[in-house]
Order: structure tokens, then sequence, then C-alpha cells
């Protein structure tokens, strides 16, 4: 059966929540469908993506798509957005347009020649780039066939850079004896953190009080299982300034939400820590600007082999309760309904105090993704939206579809739902719901915890027409520089 065009737009709104983990062809096949059979839409979902997507493979797609596109806004819009990117991640848009979609358009040159000669145009943003991201600016020239600059060919082809350039300065930083001469070349020359690293074989509270110092927030976040490593935390005062630095990402525009959570668990970092890290997390979420403002359930499946799904409930708990200013009503479910409820002295509940609320439960038991349901439906708890996080698999009564018939008829409405599909799962509740006519929106959930703020748009429209509507609304980044593609024949 043919997909109609909203089936289409939402499905590539769903794979948004898939990480590709660097295998952007799981992708490809989408995107190239969504832009054959809704070119304009496609245009406007990757320019709202740009702004609202946490997912950087998604990015990467959407550009070499645009740059790709028959379309001249596309191009302009693609030229514009690759400009954005980390000299690694042009480098696999690059790559990705040449093996998956068996063409190098010139637009890609013309976008990769703009991207060089303004880095090699500014010395320290052209050494800062080829420090950070050397063997992919090289693949660049040597692909694309760019005749370097001056600079360029020193640096990357001929390692022998230039007196004063940042290159030099880390040949230099390597030779340096005592740890103070290493400190002052780190200070004085803002040395990144994995690079410094590299050329200093031990590292001492003096030299981690000079890295730390020049780290934004995020790298601290980023590299706090290296820093646990080289003994950061064995030192109070170099402790007490990577504290200093998780604080300020509670207020850093640049912070990923849910990168602090993981870096907590990467680096098996102290229960003092921890909160810190959850505290940004928490803060993040709530700088979004985004409100939950319809009463909202979310049911968590914990019957057997379900880990995951409890790992994954608690964490979109506290993201949702979080952001909700209408009633969030939380379940674990087995063959019978748990209603989670979380202690806390405030507004919003922590993540850590989510964590405690879902510790009593694990993993086991038969599956009646219904019984929650039916337990809102008999304490007459009226909701506008359902968030189940599950394999999709059910073999207890009460069954969902009729219970959701049943709750339906009682609010005289029917709820949107919003399924987390993990693990093996099947696609029997989504299938089940549609032949009902019910609102379902199924977000595949493939085990990286930084693209679950991918649901929030989804819980935060009044509905997923709204969403498509905001996606519409947004328009696609313009060039600037006197340049404008035409619109292919």
């Amino acid at each position: 059966m043919q997909k109609n065009e909203m089936d289409l737009r939402l499905e590539l709104l769903d794979s948004l929540l898939t990480t590709p983990h660097r295998k952007l062809e799981d992708v490809k096949a989408l995107h190239e469908l969504m832009l054959e059979q809704d070119s304009v839409f496609y245009g406007h979902l990757a320019a709202w993506y740009r702004g609202h997507g946490h997912v950087r493979d998604h990015r990467e797609v959407f550009v070499a798509m645009l740059l790709s596109s028959q379309v001249g806004a596309h191009r302009d819009a693609g030229f514009v957005m690759l400009q954005e990117l980390p000299p690694y991640q042009v480098a696999r848009v690059v790559d990705f347009l040449k093996q998956h979609r068996g063409k190098l358009p010139r637009a890609v040159k013309t976008a990769v020649v703009r991207y060089l000669r303004a880095r090699e145009a500014n010395d320290e943003r052209f050494d800062r780039a080829a420090l950070r991201g050397r063997a992919a600016m090289k693949h660049l020239y040597a692909t694309l066939r760019i005749k370097p600059g001056p600079r360029a060919q020193a640096v990357l082809f001929e390692d022998r850079p230039p007196v004063g350039s940042l290159a030099y300065q880390v040949k230099q930083l390597a030779k340096a004896k005592s740890p103070v001469e290493q400190a002052k070349a780190i200070a004085t020359h803002r040395i990144p953190f994995p690079v410094a690293v590299g050329a200093i074989r031990a590292l001492t509270p003096v030299v981690l009080v000079a890295l730390l110092d020049a780290m934004t927030p995020q790298e601290v976040i980023n590299h706090l299982a290296t820093l646990k490593k080289r003994g950061a935390m064995d030192h109070p005062e170099v402790k007490a300034l990577v504290t200093s630095k998780l604080e300020a990402a509670k207020r850093d525009d640049r912070v990923s939400a849910y990168k602090a959570k993981v870096a907590a668990d990467a680096a098996g970092a102290s229960d003092e820590l921890r909160e810190v890290l959850d505290d940004v997390t928490e803060a993040q979420v709530l700088r979004s600007g985004a409100r939950i403002r319809r009463p909202t359930a979310l049911l968590v499946d914990k019957s057997s082999s379900m880990d995951s799904a409890l790992e994954v409930g608690k964490r979109l708990a506290a993201l949702l309760s979080g952001i909700a200013e209408a009633p969030l009503y939380v379940y674990a479910f087995d063959a019978l309904p748990y209603e989670v409820r979380p202690d806390s002295t405030g507004d919003r509940a922590s993540l850590a105090a989510w964590e405690k609320a879902f510790a009593p439960f694990y993993a086991s038991g038969t599956t009646s993704i219904g019984a929650p349901l039916a337990a809102l439906r008999r304490r007459d708890v009226r909701v506008e939206q359902i968030v189940v996080v599950t394999d999709e698999q059910e073999n207890t009564a009460p069954f969902f579809p009729a219970e959701y018939e049943s709750y339906a008829t009682m609010l005289g409405q029917k709820p949107d739902v919003v399924i987390v599909r993990l693990g093996q799962a099947t696609s029997y509740l989504e299938k089940a719901l549609k032949a009902k006519q019910a609102t379902v929106d199924v977000l595949t959930f493939a085990g990286d915890y930084y693209a679950l703020p991918n649901l929030v748009p989804f819980v935060t429209r009044p509905s997923r027409l709204d969403l498509l509507l905001e996606v519409l609304e947004t328009p696609l980044p313009k060039r600037t520089d006197g340049h404008r593609s035409l619109l292919a024949a």
C-alpha cells in the first residue's frame, strides 16, 4: 500500500529520534523518499531540524540532501548549513554524497571551497580548525582537488607550521620540561584538551587547572571520563574547578541536555558529581522553553526483558516532568499497573528523584499495556496524550486497543498516542490504534540517550498537525553573499 503524504511526513519526523550511530545509510532511503515525494516539506524540515534537532548524523544527511537537490533554494540552504559544521562533519557530508548519492554536484565543491577559504582568511580560525580536524581538512583538500593556501600547505601537508601558529605551539608544548612551562603554554595559547593530553605524558594539578580554564562547559562534560582517569578528581582545587565548569553548563546554550547524564555514567561519577550533572540536564531541558500544556500519561513497560524500557522511562519521566505545566501521570506496568511517584520538595522532581522512584521496579512478568490505562479510567483521570515506552508486545488482558476505546468513550475524545518503540519490537500496537482512527506517532529509540529530547516537540504541541505547521513555517536559510541559485529546469 502506498503511503499518503501525511504518513511520509510523520515517518520522517519519527525517524529523527533514531540515531544512525555513524551509519548515515540507515536513514538515507527515507530522506530520499521524502525529498522526492514532498520536496517543499523536506526543505522546511531540514531548516527546522537545524534549530531543534540534537542528532549530528541527521544534520549531516539533511545538508547532503539539500546540496544535491534539484531545487535551487535547497542548494542555497545546504550551502549555508554546511558553513556551520566542524571539519569532520563537512568531510562526512562529502563522503556521504560520493558513496551513497553517487554524485558530487558542483554546488558541493563550491560550498567546501568557500568553507576552506573562509578559514584560511583568518589565521587563528584556521589554526584551531586544523588542530581539531587535521585529518578531515586534509581529506577535503585532497578529495576535491582544492589547492591549499600557503598556511594550509605548511601546517597540513608539510608538517612545518609557521612560528607562532597553534600547531607550532603544540610542538613547543611537547618539548616543555616543567609543569609550569606546560601550564603557561596551554593558558597562553588555549590549546584544546584532546591535543594537550596527547602532547603531555603526565598531567599535574597545575597543568589540569590550565586545561580546565581553557575548556568550555560542554568540553568538560565530553571529557569527564578522561579527566577522572588523569587524576582531576583526586585534587580538591582541580575538582572544584570541574564542578564550577559544570555549574556554568546549566546556563550555556551550547550544552546538550542529555550529554551530562551520559557522561556521568561513562565516568563512573561520584554521587556528588552525578547530582551536579543531573542538575545540568534538568536546567538545560527547562532552558529550552518547551512546555507540556496537556494532561499526559507516561506508561513504561516493565515486563520480562524490558530493562531498557525502565531506563528510558525514568529519563523520560524527568524530562517530561521538568517541562510539564499540566498533570503528568507515570505508571510502570507488567500485568498490573504501578503508579510511580517521586519524592519532591519543589514543583518539579529531579532526575535523581525519578531514579529513586523507579528503583524498586525490575523487568519481570507478563504484559498488559492496557492495565495502566484501565487504572486511569477507573480513577476518572483524564489525559489528552499518552506516551508508551514498549516493544509493543502484549499478551495479557486488559489489552490496550480495547481499553483505549473504552477510555476514549469516557473522555468523549481520542487521546493522542506516542509510542517510544525499543527492543525486539513489533508494530502491533501502532496498527491496532490506527485501525481505530487514533492519532499515533511512533518514535524508535536506538539506544542513544542524547536523542531523547527529540521527543519534546511531539508532546509540547497541541496536535501533530501543529507540529507539521511549525515545520512548514520555518524559513530556509539564505545565502548572503549575493549568489542566488536558479531553480533547475
